[in-house]
C-alpha cells in the first residue's frame, strides 16, 4: 500500500511517500524543509516533489497519514486541512498521529522511560512521556519548562526535542538526547496502526487560539 505522510507541527515541513506491506515500511521519497511560518506555501510543492521522486501519482495512493500536533494553530492546520482535502478528493482514508510519537519512535532508547519536549512558544513546552520502546504512557500536555522539569525528575531524566534544547537551564541535570528535534513524516507511518479504523483528524492545539469571538457588547443605556 502506498502511503503519503506529512507533518506541519514544527518549523520543519516534512513529507514522505512510503510503501507499507505488513509490518514493513519502505521509504520511497522524503522531503524536509525549514519553513518557519510558510507552511502553506511550502507543503504542496514538497508533496509534488516527493510523489514525483517516488514515481507515484496521487490516484495510486492507498492512504494518508498526518501529524496532529500538539503545535500552534496556524502551521498545524495547514497539514491537517491538506490531508482532509486529499482524503476527500481521492476517496481514501486519512490517519492522524500525535507528532510527538514520531519523535519518540525515532529516539526510543531501550533502557527506560523518556520524555519528548517540544517548543510551544510563550515560554511553554509541549510534552509526552514514553516507555523504553517508544509507546506513550502520559500526555501530550502543555507546561512551563521549569514546572515540567520538576514533575519529570521522579519519572525520568532522559529528554529529547526542541523544547529541551531551548530551555537548557530548566533541564539541567537531565540527559538531553541529540538528533533531529522535529517530527519526520516517515516516523508517523511507523507509528500508525493501519489495522485500526481511521479516527477524526482533530488537531492537538492544547491552547486556545489568540483570536476569539467578540463577547456581548456592553450596554450603553440603562437597563
Amino acid at each position: 500500500m502506498l502511503v503519503l505522510a506529512l507533518d506541519t507541527s514544527s518549523p520543519t515541513v516534512t513529507v514522505a511517500v512510503c510503501d507499507v506491506a505488513g509490518g514493513d515500511v519502505r521509504l520511497l521519497a522524503e522531503r524536509n524543509e525549514t519553513a518557519d511560518n510558510r507552511h502553506g506555501e511550502r507543503l504542496a510543492p514538497l508533496i509534488t516533489a516527493s510523489l514525483r521522486e517516488a514515481g507515484v501519482v496521487p490516484r495510486q495512493l492507498g492512504t494518508l497519514v498526518v501529524g496532529l500536533g500538539p503545535a500552534p494553530f496556524t502551521g498545524l492546520r495547514v497539514g491537517i486541512v491538506t490531508a482532509r482535502a486529499m482524503s476527500d478528493a481521492l476517496g481514501i482514508a486519512a490517519y492522524g498521529v500525535c507528532s510527538l510519537d514520531g519523535i519518540a519512535h525515532r529516539i526510543a532508547i531501550g533502557d527506560g522511560p523518556f520524555a519528548v519536549v517540544t517548543d510551544a512558544r510563550r515560554k511553554q513546552v509541549y510534552w509526552a512521556l514514553y516507555g523504553e520502546t517508544g509507546h506513550r504512557i502520559d500526555g501530550p500536555e502543555l507546561a512551563p519548562p521549569a514546572v515540567l522539569a520538576e514533575e519529570l525528575r521522579s519519572r525520568t531524566t532522559d529528554v529529547v526535542g526542541a523544547g529541551a534544547l531551548k530551555y537548557p537551564e530548566s533541564f539541567a541535570g537531565f540527559t538531553v538526547r541529540q538528533g533531529d528535534p522535529s517530527p519526520r513524516a516517515v516516523d508517523l507511518v511507523w507509528c500508525n496502526d493501519f489495522a485500526a479504523p481511521p479516527g477524526d483528524l482533530a488537531p492537538m492545539y492544547l491552547r486556545r487560539p489568540d483570536a476569539q469571538p467578540p463577547g456581548r457588547p456592553k450596554a450603553v443605556t440603562p437597563s
